[in-house]
């Protein structure tokens, strides 16, 4: 069976920059499981998934504009101390989640100077092209229910 509209798919995958670090991978977890076509993994991976069967192994590149977006300079702000309430030592790499107008943004703190945080709501891999590697280990129709509700239920299934 192939990856396309409607069916779920399982895979492994490894994510590394363009130095070659991983950033994230499956490995000595369980597969990633996602219901195709509806957005839950980024773009350029998704559409480079479309028409795998399991057993695949392949490498995809996704540029920043098919994955976590490029860098918005108007996501770096600057905020007072004191809107950090009840947190005793603020440093750099910690994150947040905040309110922005697409909902609930995660920012990290990048700087800490003169009683005001710097902080940056782009995602940390924002701007980056991410390098895939990716071997699909089961595809299989989506339930109805899947369907219904737009994620994958039971064995892999990740909840939001």
């Amino acid at each position: 069976m192939q990856i396309a509209q409607n069916t779920v798919a399982s895979f492994h995958y490894t994510l590394t920059d363009d130095q070659g670090q991983v950033i994230d991978s499956s490995d000595g977890r369980e597969p990633l499981t996602y219901l195709h076509g509806s957005g839950q993994i980024v773009p350029g991976l998704e559409s480079a998934m479309e028409g795998r069967k399991a057993g695949d192994q392949f490498k995809v590149d996704v540029p920043p504009a098919e994955g976590y977006g490029e860098h918005q300079a108007e996501l770096m702000q600057e905020v007072p101390m004191e809107a950090f309430q009840g947190v005793e030592d603020i440093q750099p790499g910690m994150q947040f989640q905040g309110r922005g107008p697409q909902g609930v943004i995660n920012v990290t703190v990048t700087k800490v100077e003169d009683g005001k945080v710097h902080i940056d709501g782009n995602h940390p891999l924002a701007g980056q092209t991410l390098h895939f590697a990716v071997e699909v280990t089961d595809v299989r129709a989506a339930s109805e229910e899947e369907l219904e509700h737009g994620h994958v239920h039971g064995e892999g299934g990740h909840h939001h």
